[in-house]
């Protein structure tokens, strides 16, 4: 299943009639700035268009949520089954710091899936800029289990998820990097071959079938790197909810 993020279509798109203009007014084009509540107020602005997105393709075995320079840009909106690629369009801005939050599918108290079973995760990213997941990222585990791999008396094991871990000044300096696994030890579902993950690898922590909660970080950096646009964001979306 692939979900896809989509701006709002202009009214025009959707149908509606626009207001009639007075005799002699000449149409505003797609360039010019539109319903100015005074004289100047947007002359010289540059907007972004979707040109100037890249595509942000994701798999995550089982789930996860993903920050970009502290905001929410992707939860996977498949909780467990079936396993599926998120692919959104992201509108860039450097450095970009990347925050993901992934878990395996896991009983809260015993570790296992499926009642006697040991699962195992997997997390892979790229975006069309060529930002992939590699062995530089960071990641560190938060919930592990069962401890010991013993199945006869399943345990967990939870370390406290610190509030600000997708902050761009979270300190990460001591996590240890990500562990790289083969594709054949993930064992990825069809919807990952229909989507472009080619130069990424399949990440996670130490132990792709213990570790159940991960979060994984990395910094982009492009050097020179000037937005085309000029405008800022003004909205307010602290306080959403996350789904």
């Amino acid at each position: 299943m692939r979900v896809l993020l989509l701006l709002p279509l202009a009214a025009g798109l959707l149908g509606q009639t626009p207001p009639p203009g007075r005799e002699g007014e000449r149409p505003a084009r797609g360039g010019e700035a539109r319903g100015k509540g005074r004289a100047g107020a947007g002359a010289g602005l540059v907007k972004p268009t979707m040109a100037d997105t890249v595509r942000l393709n994701v798999y995550a075995d089982n789930w996860f949520i993903l920050y970009i320079n502290g905001k929410l840009v992707a939860t996977d909106p498949i909780d467990f089954l079936p396993h599926n690629v998120v692919s959104v369009d992201v509108l860039p801005e450097y450095p970009m710091t990347i925050a993901v939050m992934a878990k395996d599918n896991a009983n809260a108290a015993t570790g296992m899936e499926y009642g006697d079973h040991i699962g195992d995760g997997g997390f892979i990213l790229k975006f069309a800029d060529g930002t992939v997941t590699d062995a530089k990222w960071k990641a560190r585990s938060f919930s592990r289990g069962p401890i010991g791999r013993d199945t006869a008396n399943p345990r967990v094991e939870n370390d406290p998820i610190p509030a600000n871990w997708f902050a761009t000044d979270f300190d990460d300096r001591d996590w240890p990097a990500a562990s790289v696994f083969t594709e054949q030890a993930v064992g990825p579902k069809a919807p990952f071959y229909e989507a472009d993950f080619k130069g990424a690898s399949w990440i996670w922590s130490k132990d792709l079938g213990l570790d159940n909660t991960v979060i994984f970080r990395a910094r982009v950096e492009k050097p020179g790197f000037k937005p085309r646009w000029t405008t800022k964001p003004e909205i307010d979306i602290r306080g959403a909810p996350l789904r």
